[in-house]
């Protein structure tokens, strides 16, 4: 393996989800400057996220079918050469077609990159070791873009939240050509199923859009048509995934017990993390009155957890075994949701309550993908779609339920529920036989 490839790699997944959030805090001075309605904070906070989470899947199999150093190289291009419509916009939908561009961008290089990551490492200490340093940075990017985007806001204007990826894409893309090798394996023969791949798209951005409108009296009754357009296009989906001589989801992956444990996985974990994270920012500005900038400094001591969780998860993942290694995780989880429902009046314990989150992320994080991901070889592109998705899915829906519940009754209610969701998971987890391993690709 050639010295950086799991650092630029990891850094492209850092990118990748540090986007879902950095836009957030410079929403209102994005609206101010593009002369837009405040109306118009919805669809500009949940563009990027629906374009990302939409097409994971689709992104995996482009890597499959071309090349995923191919495909990794283009995507960050994009991603950059699109921050020149974000950064000169002088009207919403420029900024909303930057938004999605970028999203989509970012959905077609996050699976390559970790399917570049599990080809140039083996099975084994070194593999959990780069899986721990994937997942942390991908955790800590989360809560580190609000702080991001608000320092950029602050000190050089909302533009810059976009002309910042010019520079960085350009360096990650040169990290990638100088260190990173494709991988030999490639299902170049097989053909895109277009339809499947619209279908997808048409599945999951209702529910990703659906679900975010759902947090608003306001707006819940179109989150609910939202959702029940998405669900009609799934069922559709399904049946296309049946009958199509090359799915873009192969039949195999349906087959694969650790995939489909890994997704659910992956879905818990955000669900019970990123909804967590969001309701503590909103305690932290509306009820403690603490400013959004000072809220993000609260916020990372989730993402210094993630960080410092992963070291010692790198070293633990391989003698415990990916479902040992997530009943640890989402039972920590747990406790940090409990601490944040008892606790949770003053930013020193809402910072506490987040840091042992982040701990138990780390850990769980790295079971969930390791666990997902090991698959056969021709999988693992898919696998590595599927299992993010997985992810950003449990980020939307679980963020809605929990600020539902939480405007409905009390932020400790919210809490409550993510800390039963992280528990019930770590029970299913540890109540598994302990013999599944990776295996290898």
């Amino acid at each position: 393996m050639r010295p950086g490839v799991v650092t630029v790699l990891c850094l492209v997944q850092f990118v990748d989800v540090l986007g879902v959030t950095s836009v957030v805090t410079a929403i209102p001075a994005i609206l101010d400057g593009v002369g837009a309605d405040q109306a118009a904070a919805g669809p500009l906070a949940t563009t990027y996220a629906m374009f990302f989470g939409a097409m994971l899947i689709l992104g995996a199999r482009l890597g499959d079918r071309y090349g995923h150093r191919r495909i990794l190289l283009v995507g960050i291009a994009v991603f950059g050469l699109v921050s020149v419509i974000g950064g000169t916009a002088n009207a919403l939908p420029q900024v909303l077609i930057a938004r999605a561009v970028q999203g989509a961008a970012a959905a077609v290089s996050a699976p390559s990159a970790l399917r570049l990551i599990l080809h140039a490492t083996t099975v084994g200490p070194a593999r959990s070791r780069a899986l721990a340093a994937w997942s942390a940075v991908g955790a800590a990017a989360g809560a580190t873009g609000f702080l991001v985007g608000g320092l950029l806001t602050t000190s050089l204007g909302w533009s810059s939240v976009f002309w910042v990826n010019a520079p960085v894409a350009a360096l990650l893309f040169a990290g990638v050509v100088l260190v990173v090798r494709d991988q030999p394996d490639r299902g170049r023969a097989e053909r895109l199923d277009i339809l499947g791949a619209v279908l997808l798209v048409g599945a999951v951005m209702p529910v990703i859009a659906g679900t975010a409108l759902l947090e608003k009296q306001a707006t819940r009754t179109n989150g609910v048509g939202l959702l029940l357009i998405g669900a009609a296009v799934a069922s559709l989906l399904t049946w296309r995934l049946r009958h199509a001589q090359s799915p873009l989801v192969p039949r195999e992956a349906f087959r694969s017990m650790n995939l489909r444990r890994g997704s659910v996985q992956s879905f818990v974990n955000t669900a019970t993390t990123s909804s967590s994270s969001v309701l503590a920012t909103l305690v932290l500005q509306h009820r403690l009155g603490i400013p959004a900038l000072l809220s993000g400094l609260v916020l990372m001591a989730f993402s210094l957890a993630v960080v410092v969780g992963s070291a010692a998860t790198g070293r633990l993942a391989p003698r415990l075994g990916p479902d040992r290694l997530a009943a640890v995780g989402t039972a920590t989880i747990a406790g940090g949701n409990v601490v944040l429902m008892t606790l949770g009046q003053s930013w020193p314990w809402i910072g506490t309550g987040v840091a042992v989150i982040g701990f138990g992320l780390a850990a769980a994080s790295v079971a969930a993908t390791s666990l997902g991901t090991s698959v056969p070889g021709t999988l693992t592109g898919s696998a590595a779609g599927i299992v993010n998705t997985g992810a950003q899915l449990g980020t939307a829906i679980g963020t809605a339920v929990v600020i539902l519940i939480a405007t409905a009754s009390e932020p400790s209610a919210g809490w409550a529920v993510a800390a039963a969701g992280s528990l019930a998971c770590a029970a299913w987890c540890g109540s598994r036989p302990h013999s599944n391993t990776p295996s290898r690709h």
